[in-house]
């Protein structure tokens, strides 16, 4: 995978999350968040961990014991390290590719060369910069493949609507969250169809 530097890179914002009780799929709704009168965005399918998982981030729920993403994030910061950001910077076979940025341990220049790279499921990797609050991007070319400029009338207008990001007052610092969806749901890698997919 390419590095994001390589990328045209687009910020984004969460404006909707929706769950259904009766499916594993769950999705939210992203759009382009750069001033835009008319915004691109599109839906992504997600797994249920971790759409509760980004449910309790917007609704600031706490958890009694820290649950995955949680742990995650707690054990880079315990490395001496921290999540400067989120990339999503391919499409391959309707399945998204995404990249953690975070600093070297102990320090670095937060846009200096030596910054690490880890690739990421987007799902996991939007959750972890969720709770990060660390900005979350998304590759203009992959924007370009997905994007549907009416993404909040995909799902039916009786779909259950678990959180509302802006409703909950609920803001990314500077740029947020990118992943992508809509049309023929793909697969994750090295996975069954449909069991916890970051999907197209």
């Amino acid at each position: 995978m390419s590095s994001s530097e390589t990328h045209s890179l687009v910020p984004l914002r969460l404006v909707r999350v929706v769950v259904r009780e009766t499916s594993s799929q769950q999705w939210i709704f992203l759009e382009e968040d750069n001033g835009s009168e008319e915004p691109r965005g599109f839906p992504i399918v997600i797994g249920s961990g971790e759409a509760t998982e980004i449910h309790r981030v917007v609704n600031d729920i706490p958890s009694e014991r820290p649950m995955t993403h949680q742990l995650t994030l707690s054990a880079i910061h315990a490395l001496g390290s921290r999540l400067l950001g989120v990339d999503i910077v391919d499409l391959r076979a309707n399945t998204f590719y995404a990249q953690l940025r975070l600093t070297p341990p102990n320090g670095s220049d937060p846009g200096g060369a030596d910054e690490i790279l880890v690739d990421a499921r987007p799902s996991d990797a939007l959750a972890l910069a969720l709770r990060a609050g660390a900005r979350i991007r998304i590759a203009e070319s992959v924007m370009e493949q997905v994007r549907t400029d009416q993404a909040q009338d995909v799902l039916p207008d009786d779909a259950p609507l678990e959180g509302d990001a802006s409703s909950a007052g609920f803001a990314l610092p500077g740029e947020g969250p990118g992943e992508a969806a809509g049309g023929d749901l793909g697969k994750e890698p090295d996975e069954e169809p449909g069991e916890d997919p970051d999907e197209l």
